[in-house]
């Protein structure tokens, strides 16, 4: 099993900074939108991991965060995934390039249109709500497919 970060950044226009997946090979989220974020380096804490990886992926450094919930992934063929989920509302510098995909500020309204994980659509709900409490949140795959869905320790209907 792996731990890792995931945040979504949002600008005072209501619109989420998304990572569209397509140049890395071999990317199990190839061609799919998400946030930016990735796997602890040995010795971090959920919050250097989250502002190292975004000011890699990013160039932005983040100045106001909140942690959100953490979700758990489970799909045949890989390791279970511990994913420390944030939102972000605060950053400094200039938006740069990034090796793992193309970066593209999206409205809110529109990503459950963009082609992400069936389980990010569940999450997305939880922290569009700025009142939304902390959450976990386990998502178990088969293939691309969501067969599995457990809210706070209530299985919910996917």
């Amino acid at each position: 099993m792996f731990n890792c970060t995931l945040c979504y950044i949002e600008n005072d226009r209501g619109e989420y900074l998304m990572l569209h997946r397509v140049k890395k090979k071999n990317d199990v989220n190839r061609d799919k939108w998400i946030g930016v974020g990735g796997k602890f380096e040995d010795g971090e804490s959920p919050e250097d991991c989250l502002l190292r990886e975004v000011r890699e992926e990013t160039g932005l450094t983040l100045t106001r965060y909140r942690f959100r919930g953490v979700v758990t992934f489970v799909a045949e063929g890989y390791e279970t995934e511990y994913m420390y989920l944030y939102t972000a509302s605060g950053y400094a510098g200039t938006l740069t390039g990034c090796d793992e995909g193309d970066l593209e500020w999206v409205p809110k309204n529109q990503v459950d249109r963009l082609p992400i994980w069936e389980g990010d659509k569940l999450f997305f709900r939880l922290i569009t709500d700025p009142d939304s409490p902390f959450f976990s949140l386990k998502l178990v795959y088969q293939g691309d497919r969501l067969v599995q869905a457990v809210l706070d320790g209530k299985e919910l209907d996917v």
